[in-house]
Order: structure tokens, then sequence, then C-alpha cells
């Protein structure tokens, strides 16, 4: 018994010491207090990425999350735009995981959600993003929950995982309505189950709201969180009526979330992902993310 002991312990303090060779990282991009990010399918399509990154900074973004591209071209436009606006990139957001699971039995379906991946983590190491958020599987009739939970297990371990720690970008998994990860405790354990800092949690306030209190799952994640996605939710299941609202318009208790925030030690980047629009609606957003970060409601009600 004391030599598991002892073999747990160091195994702890290893797998804490790693953690803390990639925090200062994170934390470091996120000095200052929260920043204020949206995802880039926001912004005007008809721009090129240049007038989209500085109209993004000129109503008052610090950041953006970018969206999985492969062509080189492209990419290297994105870089531009990035270095010339002074929008940073923080994160890229994967577009395969769902067309592709990575739970999927069809091992040609994998192939390309892996390739998806791949990309996605050289797109972040090509503009300077720290994360990239990686829908990890998806339980359909097809796909048993349990299958979905190892098989995604596995092909994140040996596929995934080594190539992320190689480029130094944390893949960050997310709960998106995919019938997976259903509880706080479930989602902070399929995190440590990989014991590695490059596999950490990716919280979005508004997708919980259905089945949880965004504040109660913050706390339970803790330190595991790296990135946050925000968007409101109004429920009324007496009409069986749910929709999607701008923040503050919904559900979500800002001031909670803000307080669990600070008492998790998160001060990152909070990324609207909510509809596009003009640069008015979008000054807009940026108020409102002003004061949940301020611990205030977004709009008064």
């Amino acid at each position: 018994m004391e030599r598991i002991q002892r073999r747990v312990f160091l195994q702890s303090t290893a797998m804490i010491s790693a953690v803390a060779a990639v925090q200062p990282r994170l934390a470091q991009s996120a000095a200052g207090g929260f920043k204020k990010s949206l995802v880039i399918y926001m912004l005007p399509k008809e721009l090129s990425y240049l007038d989209r990154f500085k109209l993004a900074q000129d109503v008052g973004f610090d950041g953006v999350e970018a969206q999985t591209v492969e062509d080189a071209k492209v990419a290297d436009e994105i870089r531009e735009a990035s270095a010339k606006s002074g929008l940073k990139i923080h994160s890229v957001m994967n577009m395969a995981h769902w067309r592709y699971p990575l739970s999927s039995s069809n091992a040609e379906d994998v192939n390309k959600s892996v390739a998806g991946m791949e990309a996605s983590l050289r797109n972040a190491k090509l503009w300077g993003a720290e994360t990239v958020l990686l829908v990890p599987a998806v339980v359909n009739p097809n796909t048993q929950y349990k299958d979905a939970y190892e098989r995604s297990q596995k092909v994140i371990r040996e596929r995934i995982l080594p190539l992320a720690q190689e480029l130094k970008i944390v893949v960050a998994v997310e709960e998106v309505w995919n019938k997976f990860l259903l509880s706080p405790m479930e989602f902070a354990g399929y995190v440590d189950s990989f014991k590695s800092p490059w596999l950490q949690a990716y919280f979005d306030v508004g997708n919980v709201l259905l089945y949880g209190y965004p504040q109660d799952w913050i706390r339970t994640l803790g330190k595991r969180i790296v990135r946050v996605h925000v968007k409101d939710f109004q429920m009324d299941g007496r009409n069986s009526k749910y929709a999607w609202k701008n923040l503050g318009e919904g559900d979500v208790n800002w001031p909670e979330v803000n307080k669990a925030l600070g008492e998790v030690g998160y001060n990152g980047y909070l990324t609207a992902e909510i509809e596009a629009g003009d640069a008015t609606y979008l000054k807009d957003v940026v108020a409102r993310l002003e004061k949940i970060a301020a611990g205030q409601p977004p709009v008064a009600k």
C-alpha cells in the first residue's frame, strides 16, 4: 500500500510540474484581467481579413478565435492580418470534429478528423495561438457513450497529443450538445484522465445552461479551464421553447459567472460566440462583455 501511495504521489507531483511549465505561457497572454474576444465568423465576410481584424480592434476587441484553414495562402493572409492589425489570434476552432468525429467507428472518418486537428494545430503555431478547440466525441445512434469515451481517449492520446506537445499548443476540449460529458464532474474526470498539460477544458457558458448552472461547472472545472466561450440562452421548458440570445438577454446569471471565474483564478479571454453583425452591433457586444467582466448584468432587465 505504501508503494502504491508513493507512486501516486510521484505521478501527481510530475503532473503538477508539467502543468506549471505550460501555465505561465497561457497566463501571460491573459495578463491584466479578462480580455474581450470574438469568433472570426462574427466579422463581416465581405471584408478582407486585414479589414476584419482592424474593425474588431477598432470597436474594442482584444483578440479573435480563428477557424481551421487548410489553404496555406489563406493561412498566411490571416497571419499577416493579425501582425499588421495587432489583433491577437489566441485560439483556433477546429472545424472537422462534427462531420468526422474522433469517436466514429469508421477509420476513414477518424483519419479525416485527425487531419483536421493536425491542420488546426499547425494553424495555431503559425498564428501564435495557444489553444485549439476540440469537440472530443459525438454520441449518436451509431456510437454508444462508452465507445465515444474510449475511442476519443485513444485517438487523442496516440495521434493528437504528441503533435500538440511538439508544437506546444493546448488542446481544449468543449461540451457542445454532443450528448457527451454531461456533467461538470465527468468533464473534469475526462480532462484529468489524459494526465497531460496539453489537454485542458474550453468552457462554454451557454452550452451547459440546458442541464446545469455555468457557475457550478466553472467551480468544478477550476484550473482546467484555459478558454471561455460566452453566449446566452433562454429556456422555457413549460412551452418547450428554447432560443439563443444576445449576451444578457437570456437566463445566464452573469454576475455569478464572473464570481465563479474569479474564484478559480481565470482571467483570460471571454470569446463571444454569437451572431455576426456590423460595427455598431459589435461595439454593443464589446460593451456587454465589459459589463460581464465587471461583474454586472450585460443589460438592464
